[in-house]
């Protein structure tokens, strides 16, 4: 896996187990992410939205897709061509393979390999996400997420903005026993922030289990807290609750998260890959129609008049293709 992997864990620093007088947080419902298709055709599986976990529990979170893992052939690698946004956060990261975005501020960049994208769509602007053409044209591997994070009713008109954040700039630590790799994308563990500039308060980590690893790791109370699965399989909270590839676990209230992974974690590495996630509730009405996520029926109703008359951005002129001749 090319996500930022160093040589040795044991070197980093070391988050410390919160100790058994911390409430652990226990598992309430694990959900299947369903698999479909998205942008111009590309296959994704979503924890959330869904059935069996909406907007109330993943809140502030509002979307995760998770893309691939995929060994595109020739011509087969697809993407989400431009289109508007207003009133969240996207936040892509890239595990392997390789992504192109643009955006009609100027903004983008490609990333790859543990890189991750943040834009701040906020009032409302129009982006693409595309595999660049060497990928299309020769295909190859392609793995990673997109996280939809919602901004407050008081940030919901804020000026788009755009992060790259590189690979490299990635806070990078260890758990107690040094077994456990953890990528501090956003958010703060213990003295340690990661790199990503929030607006709405999160957590964003990618942990990699050694096999029958062990992760005891403070988490704030005022928080919700997810466990996302991108591969192999492993127990949350004291009753060892299973989760695999795939599968979200939705946890309660609590100041510690206690993992351990399967001494066979079912994965082509031999680890296992999870996600963490968590931020502090918003509690906010939300309506939500497509790219637009705002607080009532009617703002929507404004975003897409905005998109229509051009006050969202527009394309850039370099991205305009003539019209094929008969």
């Amino acid at each position: 896996m090319p996500a930022l992997t160093p040589d040795r864990w044991t070197e980093l620093p070391r988050v410390p187990d919160p100790g058994p007088e911390v409430h652990d947080r226990p598992v309430l419902r694990v959900v299947t992410a369903p698999a479909l298709l998205e942008g111009a055709g590309f296959p994704v599986r979503r924890p959330f939205p869904s059935r069996e976990l909406g907007f109330r529990e993943a809140d502030p979170f509002l979307l995760l897709d998770h893309l691939g893992a995929v060994e595109y052939g020739p011509g087969e690698a697809k993407g989400a061509p431009w289109h508007p946004h207003r009133g969240f956060e996207t936040v892509t990261y890239m595990i392997d393979g390789v992504m192109r975005h643009r955006d009609s501020q100027g903004g983008g960049g490609v990333i790859t390999d543990g890189d991750t994208q943040w834009m701040t769509a906020g009032a409302g602007i129009l982006h693409d996400e595309m595999p660049p053409e060497e990928l299309v044209a020769n295909g190859g591997l392609f793995h990673g997420v997109q996280l939809w994070v919602n901004l407050p009713r008081a940030l919901k008109w804020t000026p788009p903005r755009y992060q790259s954040i590189d690979r490299h700039a990635v806070r990078l630590l260890t758990s107690s026993g040094g077994d456990v790799l953890l990528r501090l994308i956003a958010g703060e563990i213990g003295p340690w922030r990661g790199p990503g500039m929030t607006w709405t308060p999160i957590t964003f980590i990618h942990a990699t289990f050694e096999p029958g690893a062990r992760l005891a790791m403070p988490w704030p109370t005022d928080f919700n807290a997810l466990v996302y699965v991108l591969m192999g399989s492993g127990a949350v909270s004291p009753a060892g609750v299973l989760v695999r590839e795939g599968q979200c676990a939705y946890l309660g209230a609590g100041g510690r998260v206690l993992m351990v992974a399967s001494t066979q974690p079912e994965s082509p590495t031999g680890r296992w890959e999870v996600l963490l996630l968590g931020g502090r509730p918003l509690r906010e009405p939300i309506a939500s129609y497509g790219p637009f996520v705002m607080n009532t029926r009617e703002e929507i109703i404004q975003a897409f008049e905005d998109y229509q008359a051009g006050r969202m951005g527009t394309i850039p002129v370099t991205e305009l293709r003539p019209p094929q001749a008969p």
